[in-house]
């Protein structure tokens, strides 16, 4: 059974990157409640403009001066130590020491995280109001880590659909999160926690017409390794996608960053409540979380991006006080809940498509459309609700419209007519057979 509380105290210290034993040891705990299948890449293979780095563990890290005290210990705070050091064993003085010294002068009781995947570095971090009270003497500086060949690994599971329905073309929503940081409650452990609560409550809804792709992994290598391997089938299927990020923290309304064309399905309900002040709206950009790998160039995935406390728009962003004292835990389910409905939206909006895919639909035939053309032709109502001329307009416009990807409710026409009203030109042309 899942206990959020105890899971999030067990990751919590799990010193985590994006590779290595904390990660798996990670992965492998957040399995037991999705049941990811791990797909792995081996150091040294070609990813797209990317190559899969070295595997880092670590051992032990820390600082001590010469009369053994231990001035910087990776085991009270694994964001003491630079993500990705280089093993070192050596005695230094504090100038030496001092240019591998991480801290924030703006925010000096904080630690800050630090990183260094893609070229060979170490360091130490810690508070300012530390750093600057270390004595001028001599330090044994040990950081016992190996960079060796290993792997990048994923999860995978897709939740399938239990209902089929001919009118959705693209069938598959991806829900992704990523797990490399270490010891962040905002910004690492809430996408995860949040994603399994959602997993469960869509597991427990019985009418799905959609698969759901549940993908966990380290950020940026992680995403980009999953893409390269299933670039084929996430531009065959994938009809829109979140990315669950940092959803902890105080503020009272989630925000929705936009996928980079901004008009995928979830953009476009997002937007609508967004008039309702039910949600925030942020533009597209080039920084943030793994959207930035779906929505790349030619990938240009319908993704976009759930967060409730946005990274680097807070204080306690990538340091030490991003801690579970910063996150209020009893929100998640909230939080999954709200997400949820978003999800569930989808289930109950009406697609269309057509049965005759290409170019117009020979409306005459079907009585749908004047054979006779002529200025006294429109002036006749053949319908209870609208004139001939509006008739058409709608009739047209959901037929035009009818790609497999498309809701009625987004349609212009809803702002002009009554949502019922076009709805029963829907249900007449289906009836037709002109729409599945």
């Amino acid at each position: 059974m899942f206990n959020l509380e105890k899971t999030f105290d067990q990751l919590f210290p799990i010193f985590r990157s994006i590779t290595g034993n904390g990660y798996r040891q990670s992965f492998n705990l957040i399995k037991r409640f999705i049941p990811f299948k791990k797909h792995k890449y081996q150091t040294g293979k070609k990813v797209f403009d990317w190559i899969v780095p070295n595997e880092w563990n670590i051992r032990d890290a820390y600082v001590k001066n010469l009369s053994g005290k231990k001035i910087i210990d990776v085991n009270k705070n694994n964001l003491h130590l630079m993500n990705y050091s280089m093993p070192i064993n050596k005695e230094m003085t504090l100038s030496e020491l001092d240019k591998n010294l991480y801290s924030m002068v703006h925010l000096p009781k904080y630690i800050p995280y630090v990183t260094s995947y893609y070229k060979k570095n170490w360091g130490f971090c810690l508070p300012h109001n530390q750093r600057v009270k270390l004595k001028n003497e001599n330090y044994k500086v040990l950081i016992d880590s190996s960079l060796k060949k290993g792997f990048v690994e994923w999860g995978e599971y897709l939740l399938k659909k239990t209902v089929k329905d001919k009118s959705v073309k693209k069938d598959t929503i991806l829900i992704t999160s990523y797990l490399c940081h270490p010891s962040m409650a905002n910004n690492e452990l809430s996408g995860p926690l949040i994603q399994i609560l959602i997993y469960f409550k869509l597991k427990k809804l019985k009418k799905r017409k959609f698969n759901y792709l549940f993908v966990i992994n380290p950020e940026t290598i992680g995403s980009i390794c999953f893409i390269h391997k299933n670039l084929k089938f996430l531009k065959e299927n994938l009809l829109s996608g979140l990315v669950l990020t940092c959803l902890g923290g105080p503020e009272k309304k989630l925000s929705y960053k936009l996928s980079r064309d901004g008009n995928s399905l979830f953009d476009k309900y997002f937007k609508k409540l967004a008039k309702n002040k039910k949600i925030k709206i942020r533009k597209y950009d080039n920084s943030g979380s793994d959207e930035r790998q779906y929505c790349s160039s030619e990938c240009n995935f319908p993704v976009g991006q759930l967060a409730r406390t946005v990274y680097g728009d807070h204080k306690e962003y990538h340091t030490s006080a991003d801690n579970k004292n910063f996150v209020k835990l009893e929100k998640f389910e909230k939080t999954a809940n709200e997400i949820f409905d978003f999800i569930r939206n989808n289930e109950d909006q009406v697609f269309l498509r057509r049965k005759q895919p290409y170019c117009e639909i020979q409306l005459g035939k079907r009585n749908l459309y004047p054979n006779t053309n002529s200025p006294n032709t429109w002036k006749d109502s053949s319908d209870n609700l609208l004139n001939s001329t509006q008739q058409l307009e709608i009739i047209s416009e959901i037929l035009s419209s009818a790609d497999g990807l498309t809701v009625l409710s987004d349609l212009n026409l809803v702002k002009k007519y009554k949502y019922e009203n076009v709805k029963n030109y829907y249900k007449k042309l289906k009836k037709k057979g002109l729409l599945f």
